[in-house]
């Protein structure tokens, strides 16, 4: 989808040996002398990449036990998440392995695992098809459940992943960073651009305002809501909110004035020493005025509370590139609490971003309350261990046993809905509410199968069926990406489209309530495996009615036109991942998507995640003929996706790496010049995977409506975790999705092109390192953005540091002690032989990850 889920760890094999003791498997051990769940440790490795010479990886899970009464040789389950092919060794293997669902398996001891005594260990190696980059690909989750009580789990505390001691897999080094940093330019703060992202006209007059608590914001009627948020953002900075007044108030003021013919986004915005002066024609204008006044602000306003800030005098005519400026946030994979959401719209805000997309629900989460349907939220909003999911679904991702883990469960009320609506419309966002169909919608599929079983048990047939997502009599056989067997819904149902009907309702119910916009409701559609629906009796009653529909394939357009048709009843348009407007074609046994030509005119959007392999031309294929098209590009834009090609460095890597400079060097209309590095990184030295693909036609360059960057959380466990993925990359995508076309995008290849971009990355980058990034330390309430990996080498038997945001310290060490922000500051090369260890380190203290170089024996050492 939007997210392969390829794991590596495949094919595992189990050879053991301990270093305890060996018991007789016919000891007994009383449940009160058994070890506690505390007292188990795990501990998880990689011994070995192309283990035996294949693309394999050998590792190795420790058990230790830690207490004072043994761990029994039966009579237990460890309950983890992998891949399903996570499979002992064939022969005397020790344990079994089977798969539950999902990525969520059972390893349970054979007659050959022995009893571990107390400070006993046991070590069992696999075999992992594959290679593994970064922890994201380790086995997780694990918790016991013993066998004389099986509804209850005991989370394992007690599990560390250790890191591999040796660069088997080509992880970026320090000297790769130094290289990748070295073109960038140390810009003196006062010659950057103040205001961000980069506005279409902008100049400095020299000619500064003195802003106070006293200076009131005097706007026009139609500006009132503008004015009252920027009123509430400059009492955090002088600890006292300015007066908003209406247009008449004379003297020295921040004005916000109606001005005719400017564009729905557009803005002007003049500082001299008189006055401030926001021009827009709409409100939405005047807000985006107000935003630039913000980022023209100095970061260090927001320190401590300000008698006076010195405002630029600068004279600024802007307005966005794209109108669809869009943000992805997954909350049914892992949860993300409602303090949170608003925190994120803050932020989108600021940088003008205006399309809010919310992925609520998934295989593995529904995540918003439907009045009348409480099994939802109830049943698909919790998660925990359960032997038949009626009360809630199995874990996923590592949530572990506990029903009330904050990640693994969790929704929005209605009420707290209506105020995420609220608030992203008080600040000119649109909420594409996503609800996933057919596929990945397991959470919905379990909850209607609970309600139909509760209403079954009441003697309500027909409104037990009423809601149904499934066919209970289908026997149709398929794995899922992410190796679901049961989370696709029955698209021959009439209760199916009863459902969505009334979720949708609802939902239209809150953004009335909310006075929010709505157009469009996001219906999905991706990642539909191959055997659905085949062997389903109210399928095959369907298709013998139904002469257009030839095979299975056909369900598909037969589903979003019923879809498209019930939207447009409700004055909206379909909205969908990229599959929703293709049709599949099978030539000569080889399967090949097309686009659809069925929704073509129906203002149909999709949004284009697939630009890997054969599909790199896929957005311009749907834009050409005539669907409008979101560039979400993998490649570019997927925020979970991690930074480096590092053991160390958190996120997925199925679509290859996303730095910072990724979305800032995408082309919009001409992407593929954008492909600089395959998925492993690697430089693109040739443009022959492009030979016959499909450029986008100046005509079809209306049908590409924006830009959206998707945060999917299959990883994401913490509020810091997300803000770490996200920042500062989001900015990237800000400046492309708002600033005009930069001069280098039109012929990137040339040598005026190569130099202009240098210029322009080093203007980012120290706009980000010395403006945005200090901001970001307090705006609502702080934000725990990436600090960048020091790059470093020896240069004639010198150490030598760069950072990739100027305005970064570097300090570092070479006692072998991890550096400070009382460390010695990096300002040349460093003579001293033996460790040296660096980090870079912000205005407010935090730090990068540790770069190690061994300076004196011609080695460079990991970060």
């Amino acid at each position: 989808m939007k997210y392969l889920f390829i794991f590596f760890l495949n094919i595992f094999s189990v050879c053991s040996s301990h270093t305890a003791p060996k018991q007789t498997q016919a000891q007994e051990v009383r449940v009160a002398d058994r070890i506690e769940p505390n007292n188990l440790s795990l501990t998880w490795g990689v011994l070995e990449e192309k283990y035996l010479g294949k693309n394999q990886t050998l590792s190795v899970l420790t058990f230790k036990n830690e207490g004072k009464a043994p761990m029994p040789a039966s009579g237990w389950s460890l309950y983890f998440h992998s891949t399903p092919s996570f499979k002992p060794k064939e022969g005397n293997a020790e344990v079994k392995v089977e798969s539950i669902n999902g990525d969520f398996l059972r390893m349970s001891p054979t007659s050959n695992f022995k009893q571990l005594a107390p400070g006993a260990t046991a070590k069992i190696e696999f075999v992992a098809a594959g290679q593994i980059v970064n922890e994201s690909r380790a086995p997780r989750g694990f918790y016991l459940v013993w066998d004389d009580n099986k509804t209850k789990g005991y989370t394992l505390e007690n599990y560390a992943i250790i890191k591999p001691a040796m660069n088997q897999i080509g992880w970026v080094e320090p000297k790769d960073i130094y290289a990748q940093n070295s073109s960038i330019k140390d810009i003196p703060a006062e010659k950057l651009t103040k205001i961000f992202p980069s506005p279409a006209q902008y100049k400095e007059t020299g000619q500064a305002f003195t802003l106070t608590a006293a200076i009131p914001v005097v706007a026009d009627n139609a500006f009132q809501k503008e004015a009252a948020l920027l009123a509430v953002y400059l009492e955090t900075i002088f600890g006292q909110k300015p007066a908003v007044k209406a247009t008449g108030t004379m003297g020295k003021a921040i004005r916000l004035q109606k001005k005719a013919g400017l564009g729905p986004e557009a803005y002007e915005l003049t500082v001299s020493p008189q006055e401030i002066v926001i021009s827009a024609t709409t409100p939405a204008g005047a807000f985006y005025g107000t935003q630039s006044l913000k980022t023209l602000l100095p970061a260090s306003a927001l320190a401590k509370k300000q008698t006076s800030v010195a405002v630029a005098g600068v004279q600024v005519k802007d307005a966005p590139r794209f109108g669809h400026r869009a943000f992805m946030l997954d909350v049914a994979r892992n949860f993300h609490q409602k303090k949170e959401v608003l925190k994120l719209l803050d932020l989108m805000a600021l940088y003008k971003l205006n399309v809010f997309h919310f992925h609520l629900n998934d295989d593995e989460g529904w995540r918003i309350e439907i009045p009348g349907l409480p099994e939802l939220t109830q049943v698909g909003g919790r998660r925990g261990h359960s032997l038949d999911e009626k009360n809630f679904l199995q874990p996923s991702y590592g949530s572990g046993p506990d029903v009330e883990n904050v990640t693994g469960s969790g929704f929005y009320t209605r009420a707290d809905f209506i105020e995420i609506l609220k608030y992203a419309r008080d600040r000119h966002i649109k909420v594409i509410p996503e609800v996933e169909t057919p596929g990945h919608a397991r959470a919905a599929i379990k909850s209607m199968d609970a309600r139909y079983d509760r209403l079954m048990k009441e003697g309500k047939k027909a409104e037990a069926e009423q809601y149904m997502l499934r066919d209970v009599n289908d026997k149709s056989v398929y794995r899922s990406v992410q190796y679901f067997n049961d989370n696709v819904i029955n698209v021959a149902l009439p209760s199916t489209y009863t459902f969505l009907e009334k979720v949708t309702d609802e939902l239209l119910s809150m953004y009335k309530e909310a006075g929010a916009p709505i157009q469009t409701i996001h219906f999905g559609g991706d990642e539909v495996p191959n055997g659905v629906w085949e062997k389903s009796p109210v399928v095959q009653e369907l298709m013998a009615k139904n002469a257009d529909l030839k095979n299975v394939d056909d369900l598909w357009y037969y589903f979003f036109g019923k879809l498209n048709t019930m939207l447009k009843k409700r004055n909206l348009y379909l909205s969908g991942w990229e599959e929703v407007g293709l049709r599949k074609v099978r030539t000569n046994g080889r399967l090949s998507y097309v686009a659809n030509p069925d929704f073509v005119k129906d203002n149909v959007h999709v949004d284009v995640w697939n630009n890997l392999g054969s599909n790199i031309d896929l957005a311009y294929r749907m834009a050409n003929a005539g669907y409008k098209v979101v560039l979400t590009n993998v490649s570019h834009f997927y925020m979970d996706l991690a930074y480096q090609k590092a053991y160390d460095e958190n996120g997925l890597y199925w679509g290859g790496y996303l730095d910072v400079d990724k979305p800032f060097y995408f082309i919009p209309f001409d992407y593929m010049q954008s492909m600089r590095v395959n998925e492993d990184n690697k430089p693109i030295t040739s443009n022959a995977a492009y030979a016959g693909k499909e450029q986008l036609k100046p005509s079809a360059r209306t049908n590409i409506v924006g830009l959206q960057a998707p945060l999917w959380s299959e990883m994401i466990l913490s509020p810091e975790r997300l803000e770490y993925m996200l920042l500062p990359k989001l900015l990237g995508l800000a400046e492309r999705a708002w600033a005009p076309d930069p001069a280098w995008a039109t012929k990137p290849t040339s040598t005026q092109s190569k130099a202009a971009y240098v210029q322009d990355w080093s203007e980012f980058v120290n706009v980000l390192g010395k403006r945005e990034l200090p901001r970001l330390n307090y705006y609502a309430g702080g934000f725990s953005y990436r600090i960048p990996t020091v790059g470093a080498t020896t240069q004639n038997g010198k150490v030598v540091a760069n950072a990739q945001l100027p305005g970064m310290t570097i300090r570092y060490t070479t006692d072998e002690t991890v550096p400070t922000v009382k460390s010695k500051v990096y300002s040349g090369p460093i003579s001293e032989k033996g460790t040296v260890k660096l980090a870079a380190f912000d205005v407010a203290g935090r730090s990068s990850r540790i770069t190690t170089v061994e300076n004196g024996q011609g080695n460079l050492g990991g970060e």
